[in-house]
């Protein structure tokens, strides 16, 4: 399909908008994302319920890490809106944090633990960049929530894998924000950032927030999350994981290509 032919598409997939609420963190509406003479999203639908922990997860090219970009503007929407708590992401962008994927940061930049989380207060700061101290005693009190407090002089640069990202988690705390939306956050960490990781994030939804993630391992879908959007290209399914996240669901998310005896170590809901 190429590009003439996807934003037609586009254009004539979708009329009437249904209401959105006010209480809704996140809804897209007929998300189309092409890249060149290709469509990475189609005509997606999907939305994030109040305090629930969301997981965007389909194969590699699926379009998933695209979804997150458009939503916030990263990448140019071909069609289709993005409403954030009832209002235009443009009009509610100060309550999104984002945490992107590692592998797009460049980890040489010379700045200090401190310093990074320290960008998530950008807007206490205000133009001049002023840091007070109690700024700098909120951002180690975020430090510390991640498990990084001891490394807040350290250079960015000289940390882990794991630890970079949990210093970027610790940035988007900073940010108080009501939606969280974190690109595979668990890629390449050890199982102790993980936990971590996925402790704060419960932690969130606990705290009447909600969070949104691209994820990649099907093993620990049942065990982290409540809500799930299959996405290959288009919408395969979105809904409670108890219902939607099925064998079914996942080979035609997957093209039939997963193996029984990888099917058979999910924790599926029963048929």
């Amino acid at each position: 399909m190429n590009a003439a032919a996807v934003e037609l598409a586009a254009r004539n997939g979708r009329v009437v908008a249904p209401a959105v609420s006010a209480e809704t963190p996140l809804v897209v509406q007929g998300l189309t994302v092409s890249y060149g003479q290709k469509a990475a999203v189609f005509s997606v639908d999907a939305t994030a319920p109040p305090e629930s922990m969301v997981a965007i997860i389909g194969p590699n090219g699926a379009g998933k890490s695209t979804v997150l970009k458009a939503v916030l503007g990263i990448v140019p929407r071909l069609s289709g809106s993005v409403t954030v708590f009832g209002a235009p992401f443009a009009d509610a962008r100060h309550r999104v944090a984002y945490v992107p994927q590692r592998a797009s940061v460049d980890w040489d930049f010379p700045t200090r633990v401190i310093d990074v989380v320290l960008m998530g207060l950008y807007r206490q700061l205000g133009l001049l960049g002023l840091v007070r101290r109690a700024h700098r005693e909120t951002a180690l009190a975020c430090l510390e929530r991640v498990g990084m407090g001891d490394f807040a002089d350290r250079q960015i640069g000289q940390l882990s894998g794991g630890q970079q990202q949990r210093v970027f988690l610790a940035r988007a705390l900073a940010q108080d924000a009501d939606l969280y939306l974190l690109d595979e956050p668990f890629a390449g960490v050890d199982a102790a950032t993980e936990k971590a990781i996925i402790d704060v994030l419960k932690s969130l939804k606990a705290d009447r927030r909600a969070v949104v993630c691209v994820h990649h391992d099907l093993a620990t879908v049942a065990d982290y999350f409540d809500h799930v959007l299959l996405l290959n290209v288009r919408k395969i399914a979105e809904g409670p994981v108890a219902t939607c996240f099925t064998e079914e669901t996942l080979q035609k998310t997957y093209g039939g290509r997963l193996a029984t005896a990888h099917i058979d170590q999910l924790k599926l809901p029963a048929a």
